[in-house]
């Protein structure tokens, strides 16, 4: 008797982060949103934080029209359709942008600066729920230094009183901020002074210090810090081993290799490809390509071994986990690995949407003992990091 679940509306509110500054006092040479944070760019932490949340329904990306290989570099698969679009010559023409690419049935919209890396769920909640009763809200924290005037010197005190740090996601329901946006004369500083020149109530939501803004090279020093202190790591491993039989290729890493025998399997037998799925899903606690895939269903006979892989990446991604590291051996006489080395790291570096850096490929043999020095199989063993922050 199958489970009978009911029915939920789809979420109305979306996701604009704003993505198209330049943002170089960071370092490294490129704009800080495609910098890398503890094994992610920045901006993949960002999109992730939104494509997480129950209550999103649509995620939107305003770029630099030149970053177009640098977004696609950095992108990572989501559970939301993600929209991509141009920014303008400043922020305000870079949100008007979004604001025009989201698609129909968005009631609300949330814009995040994707160098807020950190945003939680905590944080949105609670803009999202300012929106049930306000036009707009956003997060904020209040000032609790002393503040000063001076240049060199001190020349006067600023009373601290009602002074609030802002944070994005700025929240507001749709048609009102298109309205505002469409009537401001340009320059602002961010969308909420935007909202209140247009008169809208804008409530303030509970920020949060680890929501803070990457800037400079000192901010992604404290990003890493605060990130180390909440860190979920995962380890898994994955052992494999298919037979040969006959054939005239075998499939390894994803690439075809011509071989006098090939190996056997329910799938194409791509026995470095179902370590590794079962070294993410034993991180994940997720049981085994069985569990997923078991081989007493039909549809699997002849599959590729990647769609196994696939399915294993984006549970990961969509658990929140980044993964940072993949190690696989191969045991086997034959066929040699080393010539297809540099190949597969490659090819297992596309499929785990990982930069090749943090692959690795190596193989060995058993000195001609047991079945893969009889040439009779070939076995494999793989670990793999998962990190959540």
């Amino acid at each position: 008797m199958s489970e009978t679940r009911p029915e939920f509306p789809r979420p109305t509110a979306a996701a604009l982060i704003v993505a198209g500054g330049r943002g170089l006092r960071a370092g490294a040479g490129i704009p800080k949103q495609y910098r890398d944070l503890a094994g992610l760019p920045v901006i993949a932490r960002a999109i992730a934080a939104f494509d997480a949340h129950p209550s999103i329904g649509a995620l939107v990306v305003v770029r630099h029209a030149d970053d177009a290989p640098l977004f696609a570099q950095a992108r990572r698969a989501t559970r939301l359709p993600l929209i991509e679009t141009i920014g303008g010559a400043t922020r305000d023409a870079s949100v008007r942008a979004g604001l025009a690419a989201l698609p129909e049935g968005i009631e609300t919209v949330l814009i995040h600066d994707a160098a807020r890396p950190l945003v939680s769920a905590a944080v949105i909640d609670g803009v999202l729920a300012a929106l049930e009763t306000h036009d707009g809200a956003a997060p904020a924290l209040p000032v609790t230094d002393a503040l000063w005037r001076g240049a060199g010197t001190v020349t006067g005190t600023q009373a601290r009183d009602g002074l609030w740090r802002a944070q994005t996601p700025q929240g507001f329901r749709l048609g009102a901020i298109r309205a505002a946006h469409a009537a401001h004369q340009g320059g602002a500083a961010d969308d909420v002074e935007v909202a209140r020149a247009h008169g809208l109530t804008v409530a303030i939501t509970p920020g949060d210090e680890a929501n803070l803004k990457l800037t400079t090279a000192a901010d992604f020093d404290r990003a890493r810090r605060l990130m180390e202190a909440d860190m979920d790591v995962r380890t898994g491993n994955g052992f494999d081993v298919h037979r040969f039989g006959p054939g005239d290729h075998v499939m390894l890493c994803g690439l075809k290799l011509p071989h006098e025998r090939g190996l056997q399997g329910h799938s194409d037998a791509d026995v470095g490809l179902h370590t590794l799925t079962d070294a993410i899903y034993g991180a994940l606690c997720e049981g085994d390509i069985g569990t997923h895939f078991p081989p007493s269903d039909p549809q699997w006979k002849g599959a590729e071994s990647h769609i196994f892989l696939t399915h294993a990446v984006e549970m990961a991604q969509a658990q929140g986990f980044a993964l940072t590291h993949a190690d696989l051996t191969l045991i086997c006489e034959r066929p040699k690995i080393g010539p297809h080395a540099a190949a597969m790291r490659a090819r297992l570096a596309e499929l785990l949407r990982v930069e090749v850096g943090r692959v690795s490929v190596k193989a060995t043999t058993t000195e001609r003992l047991g079945f893969p020095g009889r040439e009779e199989g070939i076995a494999a063993l793989a670990t793999v990091t998962l990190v959540k922050s």
